[in-house]
């Protein structure tokens, strides 16, 4: 199947708005908080917090939609969003979908007659995330998107680490990877996210516009641009079949995320290619971090969760008392609904690249740590790079 082009946009699919490589608006106040150190994460994925409502606030309600494809839901979302909504004052009650649509609607039942005062979600798909968002405003419940935009959805407001930026964050980073190695011709691979999640979409814009001009001049080839769905064993078997069909020529792969980066070195490291042809990806996952620190992945994306979860409720306390001047002060970005054709009150955090050079940058912030990163496999490389 001959790839699309790397530009087009899905009719359906909300294209981002404001000027990705240029100055962003930041929710400064979101910003400038201090990472907050991670709590310990909950051994299941669809416990309600047992958090307490000191100030008596009320209840918080949030959705998360699996443990699968990425970690990061229940590592770094889940004890982040956990530690923001208490020291607000308000009771954190967060359960997963597990990637089920027909848990997400049950979780989504539970919450709303437990009476939340907002309900926050990730949605699994946006007709699923629809429906649970006018069942929580026809009870007179505030709703709130989490890192993926609910199209046609009912939200007030959306949180998340720039998407676009995420995507033109990987895309220059392969371009550098590949400047590195000499490669001024390069035949490169598109794995994309799936495409049911806005998300998806709005990373492919941004690393599609990035890796633009190479393309358009005939220094890089896009040889193959398809979904891995999210999924490492989907990503590995998908390009598998554009790595046979161009009999191994491959010199550089956009993976769109950690996940899906483990399946494609796998196919790399199977063809004794591992480390020669860079691969990108993001959520600066353990096993991500460990390709990066033993050079089979060139790079991954931090998005600093902790940031993201303190800006996210920040705006849901602020809904919550009623103060929309104080929401809106914080959300002073918009992105588009195509499917509702509204805008979309939106705060975005910045994401950063992660290589080598800056290895320790998500140690630092507490993203995760050396214990688990470090383990004895990957002990000698880390104290390569300085990782004690």
């Amino acid at each position: 199947m001959a790839p699309e082009s790397p530009l087009d946009i899905d009719k359906g699919l909300a294209p981002y708005e404001g000027n990705m490589m240029g100055k962003r608006t930041m929710a400064t106040a979101g910003l400038a908080v201090a990472a907050i150190v991670l709590a310990g994460c909950s051994s299941t994925s669809n416990t309600a917090s047992s958090s307490s409502s000191a100030a008596g606030g009320g209840k918080i309600g949030v959705i998360l939609p699996d443990a699968a494809s990425s970690p990061r839901w229940e590592s770094t979302d889940r004890p982040n969003l956990e530690k923001a909504i208490t020291a607000a004052g308000f009771e954190p009650v967060i359960q997963n979908a597990t990637k089920s649509v027909d848990k997400f609607s049950q979780i989504c039942d539970s919450l709303i007659n437990q009476g939340v005062k907002i309900l926050m979600i990730v949605n699994l798909d946006s007709q699923s995330g629809a429906a649970c968002q006018k069942k929580a405003l026809d009870a007179g419940i505030k709703n709130i998107d989490y890192d993926r935009l609910t199209l046609g959805g009912y939200a007030d407001y959306y949180i998340a680490v720039d998407p676009v930026q995420v995507g033109v964050l990987m895309g220059n980073g392969l371009k550098k990877c590949l400047d590195d190695a000499g490669k001024k011709k390069a035949n490169i691979v598109f794995i994309n996210g799936d495409p049911t999640d806005n998300n998806a979409k709005l990373f492919k814009q941004g690393y599609a516009q990035a890796l633009k001009p190479a393309i358009d001049s005939g220094s890089y080839t896009l040889v193959g641009d398809q979904t891995g769905k999210w999924d490492a064993t989907v990503a590995q078997t998908t390009f598998e079949q554009i790595f046979t069909q161009n009999n191994g020529k491959v010199d550089g792969v956009v993976s769109a995320n950690d996940t899906m980066a483990g399946g494609i070195v796998t196919v790399l490291t199977n063809n004794k290619l591992a480390g020669k042809v860079p691969v990108t990806g993001q959520d600066a996952s353990d096993p991500g971090l460990q390709r990066v620190i033993v050079g089979t992945q060139c790079g991954t994306v931090l998005k600093d969760t902790a940031i993201q979860a303190k800006l996210a409720a920040d705006v849901a306390v602020a809904v919550a008392k009623g103060d929309t001047t104080a929401a809106d002060a914080l959300a002073t970005n918009t992105v588009d609904d195509s499917v509702g054709n509204r805008k979309v009150k939106s705060a975005f955090a910045a994401p950063e690249w992660i290589t080598k050079e800056n290895i320790k940058k998500p140690f630092d912030v507490n993203y995760t740590t050396v214990a688990k990163v470090c383990t004895p496999e990957f002990q000698a490389a880390c104290a390569a790079v300085g990782l004690k």
